[in-house]
């Protein structure tokens, strides 16, 4: 019985160990990668050329700070040369600074930083992080914490403050960061912007209750909540592990991951709308890269359990690369700039968002923590 059971126990391993090998090609994962980003880096060759919508914008705006977030991510993992010049390029075009200057609060406009801080990393040159510093320093002594008011802000800005923790080995970082974050999660809005219940957050106060979709449930941005997840991820493999606060990221995670499983879509993306699949219902890109990227850090971290987390991923990177990537690179189903469903709908394979570069940065995230799995 004891051989019995043995024998049965190393073929459930060697199943699972088969299975894994079979859901992840990594060369292809590369491949997909490359292709994706080589789109982009084609069509915007001057990594300082103002981005021309509804109106005229710099490009060191959120959207390309994210891009450049998922460039840095790629070049990890893929150092190629092409890329830390394409990075270094755009950092040198906007001097290393952020758009509306060094006394912005608003956390898209010094998102850009996570990409600045890296490229000092790699190589320490001073005037790369004048800005970066002067900026961070005047929201660590200053005593507002209410800046995160929308949850996408909570992506942008925390890994600037883990980063910074890290690179001056100061823990008032963490404590400023935590501080901010819990204001968002707790006190923004009626109750805070994060319903423990649901697993999930509020976009901001405005979708707080009684604001309901069309079937009465509570709404949701598929988005919206993959910046958080995304940024908790993120922020978890920047900072120690004695950091203070780790548990509050990990539990927070844990709980978004769970209450993401049971409303994943049968073919592998999540709707806009998390918790009405009718109210712009459909295939999103975005979100579920963001999904991706948060859920995978958790498997190969040991947060999440393989055995139920790997499929969700395994089916929503299928859905990304075989429904939305284009044989040149193009990101089809990628919801446009807003902050709610309804937003740049309807989405389709081939309509071009306002905005290419965010969607493709949460590509990348997404790819390259697939790739690291072992």
């Amino acid at each position: 019985m004891k051989k019995l059971f043995l024998l049965l126990t190393i073929t459930l391993i060697s199943s699972a160990n088969t299975i894994a090998q079979q859901a992840f090609d990594k060369k292809l994962i590369l491949k997909q990668m490359q292709t994706a980003n080589g789109y982009f880096m084609d069509k915007w060759p001057d990594t300082g050329k103002t981005i021309i919508t509804n109106k005229e914008r710099p490009s060191n705006i959120w959207t390309r700070g994210v891009y450049y977030e998922g460039l840095m991510a790629l070049h990890e993992i893929y150092p190629k040369e092409t890329y830390y010049n394409y990075a270094y390029a755009w950092a040198e075009f906007h001097k290393w600074g952020f758009n509306s200057g060094n006394t912005t609060r608003n956390a898209d406009n010094y998102c850009a930083a996570q990409t600045y801080i890296d490229l000092y990393n790699l190589e320490p040159d001073a005037k790369k992080l004048k800005n970066t510093k002067a900026t961070m320093n005047m929201l660590l002594n200053t005593p507002q914490l209410d800046d995160w008011s929308w949850i996408d802000a909570i992506q942008m800005g925390m890994p600037v403050f883990a980063k910074m923790g890290v690179l001056e080995k100061d823990n008032r970082y963490f404590e400023k960061m935590y501080e901010m974050y819990m204001y968002s999660r707790n006190k923004h809005g009626d109750r805070g912007l994060f319903n423990t219940k649901d697993g999930l957050w509020w976009r901001d106060a405005d979708f707080d209750p009684p604001y309901q979709e069309p079937n009465g449930q509570d709404c949701y941005w598929s988005r919206g909540n993959g910046w958080v997840i995304a940024a908790l991820a993120k922020v978890l493999t920047i900072i120690p592990k004695d950091a203070p606060h780790r548990d509050q990221y990990v539990t927070d995670l844990k709980t978004m991951a769970a209450a993401l499983v049971p409303i994943q879509r049968v073919d592998g993306f999540w709707n806009a709308s998390l918790h009405d699949p009718n109210n712009y219902g459909g295939k999103e890109a975005s979100g579920t890269a963001l999904f991706v990227y948060g859920i995978a850090y958790g498997i190969n971290n040991g947060i999440l359990k393989k055995e139920i987390y790997l499929p969700v991923i395994q089916k929503a990177w299928k859905a990304l690369t075989e429904e939305s990537l284009h044989e040149n690179g193009f990101l089809g189903y990628l919801q446009s700039t807003g902050k709610e469903p309804k937003d740049g709908q309807p989405l389709s394979y081939d309509k071009i968002p306002d905005f290419e570069d965010y969607g493709l940065g949460c590509f990348l995230l997404a790819g390259t923590e697939i790739y690291k799995m072992k």
